[in-house]
């Protein structure tokens, strides 16, 4: 075994290690962008969902993705029991569990447009479902040798495949699910239900940020030439761009610096670079960073406006974001790192390349989207909604649907300050009810 092999598998194991730490980034993230009656579901069902998904990517997701079939997918190599592929140059349990990660991020994703009002139970049947007839057939696709690949689909490391194909997911819950109580008057205006704890979403961001070297630079799968830290390199510089833009554009437009659209504006510049971290120079790379930025501010502004509950913003920091940065390597592609497709149309490329990513977009994007709503259609009709009822939605999923709190000793102290004021013992529901938030 040589020692060439030996560092590949070292490093995409470490990668893949990076990856799946993100998913503490998102629970961070989606705990502290929501109340605190929700927190400890929010978080426990993170876990269990990548739970599922890693059995499912297991028994016929890699197969599914990655196994020997036609251009729309595969069928061999299901229940993946650690063989080894000739010519991959790491090992391939290595490689499985890089992108059994990727999968699992993916489903993380689409969760968010779920948060704070689905059954427990929808999420784990749609993290089946969507786990083997969503998002396997867009990384088929692109991925694994299928249609999109056979054009030329530049997506190095999941603009489309993880970033898009979860957001339509989140859409697809969001416009069945309806908006949260209390999001919105009947007057159509939108009222701010904040997170309960901005640290934890910074720290989110932060973990997330450096992750994402895993996720982009890991997708390298090789250490030769060491080209994985010039892929770092754009990934950290768009970050840094869409984090100052995000601010930089709330400040302008609304007066104050806000911390929650600059955070946003990190992980957009994240979601952009992804695609076209491997294709393009470092200028390019801030740019498509300041882009993102800017688009999130606006796409957040804009799906309020039409009525659509996003309570992570998995729309714009993960859709919008992934379609800017898709859309990006058919600009900025240039002729000695386009090793998939074309170069891109300031480089001479034309719109060839441009037009085979907006292709993808549309493909991808719309198939994740109507596959995923008629999976909820579908279950909504069977399982007699997905949504948990009023009453449960007031109280808080971790009560109503785990029975305990993420949060007890401050339940706790909220309820002995209603009984000493009020010198008598309130009901359950009005202890809970003070501590919606």
């Amino acid at each position: 075994m040589d020692t060439l092999f030996l560092m590949n598998s070292m490093w995409v194991m470490i990668s893949g290690v990076l990856v799946i730490l993100m998913i503490g980034g998102f629970i961070l993230l989606e705990t502290g962008s929501t109340r605190m009656k929700n927190a400890g579901h929010i978080a426990g069902k993170t876990i269990l969902t990548f739970g599922i998904s890693s059995l499912v990517f297991w028994a016929v997701g890699y197969g599914l993705i990655f196994g020997e079939g036609n251009s729309i997918i595969g069928f061999s190599d299901f229940f993946y029991s650690g063989y080894e592929v000739e010519g991959l140059g790491l090992s391939g349990s290595v490689f499985f569990l890089f992108q059994l990660a990727f999968a699992g991020i993916s489903l993380t994703i689409a969760f968010g447009g779920f948060a704070e009002r689905a059954k427990l139970s929808v999420y784990l049947i749609f993290a089946l479902l969507f786990s083997i007839i969503v998002y396997p057939f867009v990384a088929h696709w692109i991925w694994g040798g299928g249609w999109l690949a056979e054009h030329g689909k530049q997506d190095f490391a999941g603009s489309t495949v993880v970033h898009l194909t979860g957001a339509m997911a989140a859409l697809a819950a969001t416009i069945l699910l309806k908006p949260r109580i209390g999001k919105f008057n009947k007057d159509g205006s939108a009222n701010n239900i904040e997170g309960h704890n901005q640290v934890f979403t910074a720290l989110s961001v932060l973990l997330l940020w450096v992750g994402w070297f895993g996720f982009n630079a890991g997708s390298t799968v090789s250490v030769d030439g060491a080209f994985f830290g010039f892929v770092a390199l754009n990934t950290n510089l768009a970050a840094a761009a869409g984090t100052v833009a995000a601010l930089l554009i709330s400040w302008i437009v609304v007066g104050k610096a806000d911390v929650p659209m600059m955070l946003n504006g990190a992980l957009a510049g994240l979601v952009a670079i992804t695609a076209s971290c491997a294709f393009v120079d470092t200028w390019a790379a801030v740019v498509i960073g300041l882009v993102a930025g800017i688009l999130v501010f606006y796409s957040i502004r804009f799906f309020e406006s039409r009525k659509i509950d996003d309570p992570i913003f998995a729309l714009s920091v993960h859709g919008t974001a992934g379609v800017w940065g898709t859309l990006s390597t058919g600009l900025f592609a240039t002729p000695e790192l386009a090793t998939v497709g074309e170069p891109g149309l300031f480089y001479g490329g034309g719109l060839a390349q441009l037009g085979v990513q907006a292709l993808g977009v549309a493909a991808s994007g719309t198939f994740a989207f109507l596959v995923s709503f008629i999976i909820l259609l579908v279950m909504k009709t069977a399982m007699n909604g997905l949504r948990v009822t009023e009453e449960e939605e007031i109280i808080g999923l971790d009560l109503s649907e785990h029975g305990s709190y993420g949060y007890p000793e401050l339940v706790n102290n909220e309820a002995a300050k209603s009984i000493k004021n009020a010198n008598n013992t309130p009901s359950p529901l009005a202890v809970q009810q003070s501590t919606v938030n």
